[in-house]
């Protein structure tokens, strides 16, 4: 009869392996379980193989990131829910940076790579809704646009939670944020509200 599988061992193993990657401990199968009362046979019980268990890892730290962008709010300002999405964006990052960091190591495959891209969907549909409130220019690359959102959160969620950076460095996204948005046909002093509006909101 087969042993019914547990949540929380699943997710114990994913966030003790992000970690020792993240610190660069040797990563051997007997030290992954080492202090965690389980058994070898644990990671090929969950994961199939600790390949299978690094594309977990990196998938686990995408399916967060969804969840936390699921939690903000869409309002009657497009503009500022882009800001708003990069803050939680950069919260995420800060809350796991063992997970974070091993998201974008593309050493190893994810589980499910269409999953990932669902992050720059979000992007890119709220950048689609301030084009059609007249916010952006009509020839404005949605894409193009949520890209550029995401380089600059990520830089600056790395520099902070993975890097030399304070947490107080997030706070140049606004005017970062402010200036893509400018490019992108915002009238300034409109754009510059809506970051801080919804940079605050996370």
């Amino acid at each position: 009869m087969a042993r019914t599988k547990q949540p929380h061992v699943r997710s114990q193993l994913i966030e003790r392996a992000a970690h020792m990657l993240r610190t660069r401990q040797p990563i051997t199968l007997r030290a992954l379980i080492e202090g965690t009362g389980l058994s070898t046979m644990a990671v090929y019980t969950y994961f199939g193989s600790m390949d299978g268990l690094w594309s977990a890892v990196r998938r686990e730290g995408f399916t967060r990131l969804a969840s936390k962008l699921t939690t903000v709010p869409v309002t009657s300002d497009p503009v500022r829910d882009l800001a708003a999405l990069g803050a939680a964006y950069t919260a995420n990052a800060l809350e796991i940076p063992d997970l974070y960091r091993v998201m974008f190591d593309a050493g190893f495959e994810l589980e499910d790579a269409a999953g990932a891209d669902e992050t720059l969907h979000v992007l890119v549909a709220t950048g689609e809704r301030a084009k059609a409130a007249g916010r952006f220019r009509p020839d404005v690359d949605a894409v193009d646009l949520a890209t550029q959102t995401w380089t600059i959160g990520h830089g600056l969620a790395s520099l902070v939670a993975t890097g030399p950076l304070p947490d107080a460095a997030l706070a140049h996204a606004i005017p970062m944020l402010t200036a893509l948005f400018v490019h992108a046909g915002d009238d300034p002093a409109t754009a510059r509200e809506s970051v801080e509006r919804g940079w605050a909101a996370s």
